[in-house]
């Protein structure tokens, strides 16, 4: 009985020592934007979803424990190159200027512009956008390559910027604007919540997700690559992404 008693206590005690040394982790700070279903979404008060899974898959395989801070989608970049948080993943697609700020690891994941209409929208392609006369009020949320795109396409004054993409889909459902530009996957989320809407079958613009990096960082650069590396071999990048985009179809 006494063996009994001191092995339970030895486990008593060694139980507390294993949460310690959870805690004692090194934290990795994601920066994100938690309104990008299935990319990243609120669940009650936590953040889910595929760059949520993924990161927390990345920070495991480095040792260390994942803190995730939501922010504006526009301020992601210029936290992480200034130190506020170590790795910005959203959605974010390489671009040449975002790459004057910070480096990005290699691709996890691909990504579709789509643009989403009103059901009797007279808006049936992408080229009825580019029509000649043509003077469409077009929907995106700010900063993202959604925004970069059709400002260039279209110039400032077709392009009405939001914080958030719900918010840019509210203004399609009101009326503000006649369509809006996003990610394919977000898209679909937001229009299965929104009757009347729908997604025209002309992609707008193909493109590669990344993780945003601090340029001087360039050894987590290399960890993050590795363990990205590693994911993908192991097949744990698919199943994520399967869990998600198969449940949001």
């Amino acid at each position: 009985m006494k063996k009994l008693l001191a092995v339970i206590l030895a486990l008593c005690l060694t139980i507390p020592c294993f949460a310690a040394l959870a805690e004692d982790l090194p934290v990795l700070k994601m920066g994100t934007n938690a309104a990008f279903p299935p990319y990243e979404y609120y669940d009650g008060e936590t953040v889910i979803g595929i760059d949520a899974e993924i990161a927390a898959a990345i920070a495991e395989k480095l040792g260390m424990k994942l803190e995730i801070v939501d922010m504006e989608f526009g301020a992601i970049i210029n936290a992480v190159a200034t130190g506020k948080v170590d790795f910005g993943m959203a959605g974010m697609t390489v671009t040449d200027e975002r790459l004057q700020s910070v480096n990005f690891s290699d691709s996890y994941a691909t990504g579709v512009q789509v643009i989403i209409v009103k059901e009797d929208s007279p808006i049936a392609s992408l080229d009825d956008l580019h029509a000649e006369g043509a003077s469409y009020k077009i929907g995106v949320q700010e900063a993202t390559t959604g925004d970069i795109y059709c400002t260039d396409d279209f110039g400032e004054d077709a392009v009405f910027k939001y914080k958030t993409g719900p918010d840019a889909v509210l203004a399609l459902t009101s009326g503000k604007v006649d369509c809006v530009v996003i990610d394919n996957e977000p898209a679909k989320a937001f229009v299965a919540a929104n009757e009347g809407l729908k997604i025209l079958e002309t992609a707008y613009v193909e493109e590669e997700y990344a993780i945003a990096i601090a340029l001087e960082n360039t050894d987590l650069l290399d960890s993050i690559n590795d363990a990205l590396a590693a994911l993908d071999e192991e097949g744990v990048l698919d199943a994520i992404v399967s869990k998600y985009i198969g449940a949001a179809e």
